[in-house]
């Protein structure tokens, strides 16, 4: 495992992420400075996600077929820039395009980055991947702590700040360019030319487990404040330490299931952990008392983001020739299948209350858990693969 590059391709996705946190906190200025309906803002997530998801196989599959390492600066550059001159923007379809030209950067970061980082982790490839997927999941959580001070305290226009430090890690990201673009798989890590046979039979299967997991993601992270309110009685600031206390839960488990996977199987820390998830998710919806709910937040965060990384991980290795497509799928998957379940949630939540919600998702570990018995099982694949030093031999 290439340390170094591991965690300079982390710091990269951390950057490019921070702006999918800073949209949703920005939401609230823009209907009130811009007069923006609450549709309206809704339209400003939609075109964030389409730009961002639909697109990223297609620069996994260019990525694949030539790789270029100048997309990974590109994107972070294009990510910060575009959210940057969201806040400028003085009306809709400008914001919009803005928003639009962010959620680009991210796609275009997304499968090169991936596929960088699949490759600079040697045989560890799960844990390799988790330390990746951590900066992105810092990136979200922390967007928001970031930008609503200098929005707060200088308006909308404060936005333009943020473009500093994405630039200067760009302009650092496109120094390594030469050490990423040199960059090959490692032995049984697959890639272009290798012997191993793309699976797409299994790598369908594994897309019903992402879209299961990413309806699930977008379940909690929209109803779980709005049920702290509702339902347990508890204020807003309440419900968004909830939510806090859910996502920092994740960062941990992330790398936790990286190291899992590499040590006992990628499949079994799915169905572990998608397994769990569903009696907890049901113990959640029916809770009425705060200090319980809050106690199963920490099993749920936690089960919910262990299989988070390995499933990228999996997606690879099912189509070791298209690296760059396979991380761009599940990647994309991950972010749009969730997106599309949201306002059929939101009706569901009109209709019957904000229970119901965290009540149907909690079905959706079943039929992830379905989905991944038909996986291959790769216990025995793992235990031979040679794990280089540290506690993960």
């Amino acid at each position: 495992m290439n340390r170094r590059l591991l965690g300079i391709l982390m710091l990269g996705h951390l950057m490019t992420d921070l702006n999918q946190g800073i949209l949703p906190a920005l939401l609230p200025f823009f209907i009130a400075e811009r007069g923006l309906t609450y549709a309206a803002a809704g339209g400003l997530i939609l075109a964030a996600n389409v730009a961002s998801s639909v697109v990223q196989p297609v620069f996994g599959y260019l990525a694949d077929r030539r790789p270029s390492p100048w997309l990974i600066p590109a994107g972070v550059a294009a990510a910060g820039v575009g959210m940057a001159l969201s806040g400028l923007a003085p009306t809709y379809p400008l914001i919009v395009a803005a928003v639009a030209f962010s959620g680009l950067g991210i796609a275009a970061f997304h499968p090169e980055g991936s596929r960088a980082a699949n490759y600079v982790s040697g045989s560890r490839r799960a844990t390799g991947m988790s330390i990746f997927s951590t900066g992105g999941n810092l990136g979200v959580a922390t967007g928001p702590i970031l930008i609503t001070p200098l929005v707060l305290a200088f308006g909308l226009r404060s936005s333009l700040v943020m473009v500093v430090p994405m630039l200067a890690v760009a302009a650092f990201l496109l120094t390594q360019t030469p050490q990423l673009g040199a960059l090959r798989p490692a032995p049984g890590a697959g890639g272009a030319g290798a012997e191993t046979p793309d699976r797409w039979r299994p790598f369908a299967r594994l897309g019903l487990v992402v879209i299961s997991r990413s309806v699930i993601y977008i379940g909690l992270s929209a109803f779980v404040p709005l049920f702290w309110a509702k339902v347990l009685g508890r204020s807003k600031a309440d419900g968004a330490a909830a939510l806090a206390l859910l996502l920092g839960t994740g960062v941990v488990a992330t790398i936790v299931g990286g190291r899992l996977a590499d040590r006992h199987g990628r499949r079994i820390v799915v169905l572990c952990s998608l397994g769990l998830l569903a009696p907890l998710l049901l113990a959640l919806s029916t809770a009425h008392d705060a200090r319980f709910a809050t106690a199963l937040l920490v099993p749920i965060g936690f089960t919910l983001y262990l299989p988070f990384s390995v499933l990228v991980v999996m997606g690879q290795e099912y189509l070791p020739n298209r690296v760059g497509m396979a991380s761009g799928l599940t990647l994309g998957l991950g972010v749009s299948a969730g997106g599309i379940a949201a306002p059929m949630l939101g009706r569901l939540a009109d209709h019957h209350g904000v229970a119901a919600p965290i009540l149907l998702v909690a079905a959706l570990p079943l039929l992830a858990v379905a989905a991944a018995l038909t996986l291959p099982d790769d216990r025995i694949r793992t235990r031979r693969l040679p794990l280089a030093g540290g506690p993960c031999q």
